[in-house]
């Protein structure tokens, strides 16, 4: 029987190649005065891979807008539904059917009042907890194995209802710390594509 020994090539220790395309989806409710608030952070979150990327959102595809880009030699679509959060599963499945999207390349970003604020949290697939967006991406997907990334904006104070404070702006006191969770979200997203899941979630998930 023949034993390899000595060191592993560097060529097995490198992560496979990832292929495209990428579908990253970031939910919120479209109009401006929807536009700060905590469950809009989805969209703050694309705005800003956006910029990382240098592209803009100017095309209208299946009722959401769309950004494409080239990161890492592979197709990016960039997605922000203008459905409103409820329905936001129609323009999701609409372009994952076009782009011939692979589960497992899509990323849905969205709100999530369970987790801290400045909390991260990247998961490969399960269900909804509730959150509206999803369960609509869910259903029209008829499955819930896709990765997802949840950025914490807390719980509400005292008795508020989540529906109601999901609905108000991020305060000026939370507006740094916002700024950073964003800029490291860009970074998760890009490692997503990049690295895969496995490693990002062990950088990323705080």
């Amino acid at each position: 029987m023949n034993v390899m020994t000595g060191p592993i090539p560097e060529a097995e220790l490198e992560p496979k190649k990832r292929q495209g395309p990428f579908l990253i989806a970031g939910l919120g409710n479209p109009g401006r005065e929807f536009e700060h608030n905590r469950h809009n952070v989805g969209f703050m979150l694309l705005n800003c891979l956006a910029e990382k990327l240098s592209h803009r959102f100017g095309k209208v595809q299946s009722k959401a807008l769309v950004a494409q880009a080239i990161y890492e030699g592979e197709r990016i679509i960039l997605m922000k539904p203008q459905t409103y959060m409820n329905n936001s599963g129609t323009s999701v499945s609409s372009l994952v059917r076009f782009y011939k999207v692979p589960f497992n390349n899509l990323l849905v970003v969205y709100d999530d009042v369970d987790l801290p604020l400045g909390i991260l949290r990247i998961r490969p697939s399960g269900g909804s907890a509730g959150q509206k967006g999803m369960q609509s991406i869910i259903e029209r997907l008829g499955t819930d194995e896709f990765p997802r990334l949840r950025i914490g904006t807390g719980r509400p104070p005292g008795r508020k209802e989540a529906a109601d404070y999901v609905l108000q702006d991020f305060p000026p006191q939370e507006i740094e710390l916002l700024e950073e969770t964003l800029d490291r979200a860009v970074e998760a997203v890009l490692a997503f594509i990049r690295d895969g899941l496995d490693r990002t979630m062990n950088l990323y998930n705080s």
